[in-house]
């Protein structure tokens, strides 16, 4: 039932998650969601998410030792077959509590603020492993997730994966230019 709820709030968003819509998905008969959810609706929504979260932060930890260049690719072929295999009609399931607008959806946009401060901090963890500083790898981690997030919303509403190859075609040209000028310095030039 948590995979099916992730996987409407992925297409609906959290406002058309349904539990009608997660039994028709799962499967599970309707006794299920009382024994199982017993805060109903909301408890669904919230341990969904949580389990979304948790799954993408375990695989973007168990990368942060390859790199945060590794970890951006990697990320991104991760969602142009997402995409694809959606027929660009599911997105981030934690952008999508994140930007609910209900007033039910605080305890969602909580969650959500929780799992971004994962990512960003894991992301945060391989530029640092990269030889950047702490605020440094700090800035590249929200501006990676910031900039990859939206071209999956890009993508989703042009339906093609265009929007996902140009931004992380950026995203390595920027890593790539920081660390030379880490490495480097600013070059100068001579008049």
């Amino acid at each position: 039932m948590l995979m099916s709820a992730a996987q409407v709030m992925r297409e609906r968003g959290a406002a058309g998650v349904t539990i009608d819509e997660v039994l028709a998905r799962s499967g599970a008969p309707r006794g299920s969601v009382y024994y199982h959810f017993p805060g109903g609706r909301n408890q669904i929504l919230a341990e969904a998410l949580r389990w979304a979260g948790d799954a993408i932060t375990e695989s973007i930890d168990s990368a942060v030792d390859r790199g945060a260049l590794a970890l951006v690719r990697g990320f991104t072929r991760f969602w142009e077959r997402a995409l694809q295999e959606s027929d660009y009609g599911a997105g981030c399931p934690v952008v999508a509590a994140a930007i609910g607008s209900d007033a039910d959806e605080t305890q969602l946009a909580a969650i959500a603020t929780e799992i971004f401060e994962r990512w960003r901090d894991a992301l945060a963890r391989a530029f640092v492993s990269d030889g950047f500083d702490a605020a440094e790898a700090q800035s590249l981690a929200v501006t990676c997730i910031a900039s990859l997030e939206g071209a999956v919303v890009l993508c989703r509403l042009l339906r093609n994966a265009e929007p996902l190859r140009q931004v992380v075609t950026q995203m390595e040209f920027l890593i790539k230019s920081r660390e030379f000028i880490r490495r480097y310095g600013v070059p100068t030039v001579d008049h």
